[in-house]
């Protein structure tokens, strides 16, 4: 039980301090669930990150679910889901509760604006992380780059891309063994 308390605390600390989405939550994911408590390992949590992306539902909690199942089970699944949601219920009761009546204030939206600029850079920083560990050579670097081209430029679905990608990383690399 203390494990699962520990979990959902876990969880409900990244939920409670993670602004801007699932992006923004890497590098506290990577801190508390690889550095600080070893649940998995950064490669890891890289594959449970895709994954969450690819399914259907809201990144933060795909993973929590992802890495609590693996942990512990469907129980652990349970708590960390919990844990990650738990913040994010609360705060967003206490905010419509006020924000109806001071939205319209400079300072408000101002602050807005600064939290805004802060997951830009943590978006930024979480990207750099991610390419800087996973474009390895030069068929990765071109894979990133067409990747961007199809999403950015093209505006190829996202999910078509992923499934794309995927099949040409299983060609291209395949036959080698992970760390070979």
């Amino acid at each position: 039980m203390r494990e699962l308390i520990s979990m959902f605390l876990t969880f409900a600390r990244i939920g409670a301090f993670t602004f801007g989405g699932g992006y923004a939550m890497l590098p506290i994911l990577q801190r508390e669930v690889v550095d600080k408590n070893g649940w998995c390992t950064e490669d890891e949590l890289t594959d449970m990150y895709a994954i969450g992306q690819c399914t259907p539902g809201v990144i933060a909690v795909n993973v929590a679910t992802y890495i609590g199942n693996r942990k512990r089970g469907p129980i652990g699944a349970l708590f960390t889901t919990l844990g990650i949601v738990f913040p994010s219920l609360v705060i967003i009761i206490v905010i419509a509760s006020f924000l109806t009546h001071f939205a319209e204030y400079a300072v408000v939206q101002h602050a807005f604006t600064g939290i805004r600029i802060a997951v830009c850079a943590l978006v930024t920083k979480t990207i750099y992380t991610m390419v800087k560990k996973n474009v390895k050579d030069f068929a990765t670097l071109l894979i990133l780059l067409l990747t961007f081209v199809a999403v950015v430029v093209l505006n190829i679905t996202p999910i078509a891309v992923v499934l794309v990608c995927g099949l040409v990383g299983a060609l291209l690399h395949g036959g080698k063994a992970k760390g070979a």
